[in-house]
């Protein structure tokens, strides 16, 4: 009911001729009949009679007709009516009176839909006004919608222009500032009338998204250009963008979902609209376009789901709220300034009285100040008397005091050397005190010793029997020793003449190797050459061959001397006897 009130406000507007407030009852009767009748509601000509037959023959003011208005009109309304049809005739009644066409770069069906906008974006307050935030975000929407970039310091430059004379514009101040390419500049007349439509679909048809896309057919199966529009709850599809030729819609509810199609009979970026009645393919001339309208539609079915309204109105209303609650703060700061200003005169007027007791008060201290002074003149001539014998007093008095002075400072030089000599004393007693304990802690020390060196001495005695008893054994055991000594030194002797000789016959065993070395070489290049012929005659025929050429087992007697058993018998024999040997050392 406050969308539909803007217009009919600009109607009533309009009708007032010499800006008066009030209108004619005829002309009241012409409008109720004209609402009635876009709006589709049965029109009453006896009820405005009736309505206002206590009143004069004279004119009617808003505050007169808006009681009918409800009663009659407004609490009748179904949604069952064109609200562009609505929107136009109280466009017709207003704009005969109030638009100026001189230098418009606009048609009148761009002012028409400029006016829309404002009636949607403007305050709930009349009379109607856009202010300057819903200024700048609609012209923001415009600049996007035409293709350009928005410059923010150009409308910063425009809005302290416009906060100096005024802090909003009416409908016509803002057609006339987008009618005449302020914020329009380069632009052609054809580009700002496609933004103007573009952004009116946007915000006063709720037109999420539009644009050409090929659909199916579901009879004859053939693809074919469709201009479609996609609003909250339905998406339309018209023969071309002028809307002219509908050919249906849509229906979108809870039941429906978008998903992306795979390429099929030629056709790419394909995708479907699933109903609870029919699916609907559609192709996209690109796969931006087509994610695009996927998300648009895939928006529109959440808000549906979550029974929120389309985002822009949803922003338009927190702006507002904002607006308002930006304006109860300010208005709660100048109520508390003007508070600040009423506690501020009264402290003035205290003030004020305040200065008239102090210059009073200042008349009754001067007053009194005179007769002070003459009081205080009488009393010096008696102080000074009093003070030349009180000189003489304080003379004796310094006198006395010297004397007790030098007898205070004797006294306090013996309390210092009494101090000194007691301080002497006590260090001497401690020094004293820690004498004695260091002596008794010697004493102790020595005491501990003393018993420390007689528990050693008994044990050095032990310790020089057992060494007693030891050198006799050690004697027995040296003879011994010799003993044993002389039969390992034979022993040695013979090991090392059986060393000579086992040299000797490891030479002669070398000598025997290198003949045998020899022998088996020659055989080997005999064996080669008869192989080779054997192999030539008979291909299957293998000779027996020598073994193995690997590294032969070398000792410290030379190569083959031994065999690994004897080696190892040997290394065994040897073993046993060095063990033996260290054994009777």
């Amino acid at each position: 009911l406050d969308e539909l009130l803007k217009p009919i406000w600009h109607a009533f507007t309009a009708l007032d001729l010499d800006k008066s407030g009030k209108v004619s009852k005829s002309q009241l009767k012409v409008l109720s009949h004209n609402l009635c009748t876009v709006m589709r509601i049965p029109h009453d000509p006896v009820a405005l009679e009736e309505h206002f037959k206590h009143d004069d023959v004279g004119p009617v003011s808003t505050q007169g007709y808006m009681p009918y208005l409800n009663k009659f009109i407004l609490d009748k309304v179904q949604d069952n009516f064109d609200r562009q049809d609505f929107n136009r005739m109280c466009w017709t009644l207003c704009a005969r009176k109030n638009l100026n066409r001189t230098h418009l770069l606009i048609s009148d069906e761009d002012a028409f839909k400029i006016w829309c906008i404002f009636n949607f974006l403007s305050e709930e307050k009349y009379p109607l006004a856009i202010v300057t935030e819903e200024i700048e975000y609609f012209l923001r929407k415009l600049t996007e919608a035409m293709g350009g970039s928005w410059v923010e310091e150009r409308f910063e430059d425009y809005k302290l222009e416009l906060s100096i004379k005024q802090q909003s514009l009416s409908a016509w101040e803002l057609i006339t500032l987008v009618g005449t390419g302020t914020f329009s500049k380069g632009v052609d007349r054809q580009t700002l009338s496609m933004g103007i439509t573009e952004v009116f679909h946007e915000l006063i048809l709720d037109v999420f998204k539009q644009g050409y896309m090929m659909k199916k057919g579901h009879k004859r199966k053939n693809w074919t250009e469709r201009w479609f529009l996609l609003r909250p709850n339905s998406m339309s599809y018209y023969v071309s963008e002028d809307l002219a030729e509908k050919k249906g819609d849509i229906v979108l509810n809870a039941n429906c979902c978008v998903e992306s199609l795979p390429d099929k009979e030629g056709k790419k970026c394909l995708f479907y609209v699933k109903c609870s009645d029919k699916s609907y393919e559609i192709n996209a001339s690109d796969k931006k376009r087509k994610q695009e309208w996927i998300q648009a539609i895939q928006m529109c079915l959440s808000l549906m789901q979550l029974g929120r309204t389309v985002p822009h109105r949803e922003s338009l209303q927190k702006r507002r709220d904002l607006r308002q609650k930006q304006q109860g703060e300010q208005e709660e700061l100048e109520l508390r300034m003007r508070e600040l200003q009423t506690a501020n005169e009264n402290k003035q007027h205290q003030l004020e009285a305040l200065r008239k007791k102090l210059e009073e008060a200042a008349a009754n201290a001067a007053e009194e100040e005179r007769r002070l002074l003459q009081t205080q003149t009488e009393q010096q001539d008696r102080y000074r008397m009093d003070l030349e014998r009180e000189k003489m007093v304080r003379q004796e008095m310094e006198e006395q005091v010297a004397q007790k002075s030098s007898e205070l400072e004797q006294y306090l030089q013996r309390v210092h050397e009494l101090e000194d000599m007691y301080h002497r004393l006590k260090d001497a007693l401690e020094d004293e005190k820690r004498a004695r304990q260091d002596e008794e802690t010697v004493r102790r020390l020595q005491a501990r010793l003393l018993e420390e060196e007689a528990i050693k001495r008994a044990e050095l005695e032990q310790i020089h029997l057992h060494q007693q008893r030891a050198i006799s054994e050690t004697e027995v055991e040296k003879q011994e020793l010799r003993k044993e000594g002389t039969a390992k030194e034979n022993a040695l002797q013979a090991a090392m003449l059986q060393l000579e000789q086992l040299e000797k016959e490891r030479q002669v065993a070398l000598e025997q190797y290198q003949e045998v070395v020899q022998k088996l070489e020659d055989a080997a290049n005999n064996t080669r050459t008869w192989k080779h012929k054997v192999a030539h005659h008979e291909g299957l025929v293998r000779l027996v061959q020598p073994g193995s050429k690997g590294p032969q087992k070398i000792t410290n007697w030379g190569p083959a001397s031994f065999t690994e058993a004897e080696l190892s018998l040997r290394e065994k024999d040897w073993q046993e006897r060095k063990n033996q040997a260290a054994e009777n050392q």
